[in-house]
């Protein structure tokens, strides 16, 4: 063999070893429009074909035949499952502590992560007409199709309420746990600071510090708010950070932080004590010159 054609060999070799290092990892395509699910996430249950047509189809284009039905249906079975699944994974949950929980694991937010996961935004009818639509419209319509789609594996199967159990049951857990596992601050914290800092004029504001973090296969999301105050002297004073699966959370974990940034949080309360006791011996001295020009007359 010449050395030119030893040197084609190689290169060969080396192009085909390009590509196979590129070949992909940990996906599951099981899909019927070819989308690559990761293999993180629990397979998808199947729906028999009759309810195909129904599942995938927008309200503008049939008003006989299209999901509305079945995602009312769907979000029912959602709501239950999830309620079910929050009250047997924690003993020590607050009621409001759970309805938090479960508004996570079901809003459109979430649940249209994963119709686009296991790619069933792109087997609606008119996929790129609705994707255009606008943010919050396409928003709710993945959702709506999400839970549309576990109306028909209900509808599917005999055991089919057990079947989306398992599957929703799966897809969530992760989630569940974070949240069961990781201390949560208290629903107070807020109210707290506020009490500690309130005023005329005082601002405690929260703001997301980045964009929050979604855990693809793991069902859950990560925010990251801080707190910033204006008052008593200080302007934008940042007291603290927090994260958390919500908003709300990580605004509760922010608040707590601020309450423990000492001794920043100390001088603001001194200062605004300062203000309310000279505010009082003001209203105390006010009142003993009120009674200097009017005395009382003696009886």
């Amino acid at each position: 063999m010449s050395n030119f054609d030893k040197k084609k060999k190689r290169k060969a070799e080396g192009d085909h070893n390009v590509h196979a290092a590129k070949k992909p990892h940990n996906v599951q395509n099981n899909k019927p429009n070819g989308h690559v699910t990761p293999k993180s996430l629990p397979s998808l249950p199947q729906i028999q074909d009759k309810y195909i047509d129904e599942v995938f189809t927008h309200t503008s284009l049939s008003h006989e035949k299209n999901y509305d039905r079945l995602e009312f249906l769907g979000d029912a079975y959602i709501q239950i499952i999830a309620t079910q699944l929050i009250y047997e994974s924690s003993t020590t949950l607050s009621a409001g502590e759970m309805s938090q929980l479960r508004e996570s694991l079901v809003r459109n937010e979430t649940l249209s992560q994963y119709t686009v996961l296991y790619g069933l935004d792109q087997r609606l009818k008119q996929f790129k007409r609705l994707s255009n639509l606008s943010s919050p419209a396409w928003l709710k319509i993945k959702g709506d199709v999400f839970e549309a789609y576990m109306a028909a594996v209900v509808l599917s199967n005999p055991d089919g309420f057990a079947v989306a159990k398992k599957f929703l049951t799966e897809l969530w857990t992760p989630k569940v746990k974070a949240v069961v596992a990781e201390p949560q601050a208290s629903p107070m914290s807020k109210q707290e600071l506020a009490k500690r800092l309130h005023g005329n004029g005082v601002l405690i504001n929260y703001v997301d510090e980045r964009k929050p973090e979604i855990h693809y296969g793991q069902g859950k999301e990560t925010y990251y708010v801080g707190v910033y105050f204006t008052g008593w002297g200080w302007e934008n004073q940042y007291l603290g950070s927090g994260k958390g699966l919500s908003r709300t959370a990580a605004g509760q974990e922010a608040a707590a932080v601020a309450l423990t940034n000492h001794p920043l949080i100390d001088e603001i309360a001194a200062v605004r004590a300062d203000f309310y006791a000279r505010k009082k011996e003001e209203a105390k001295e006010k009142e003993r010159d009120k009674e200097e020009a009017n005395p009382k007359p003696k009886e």
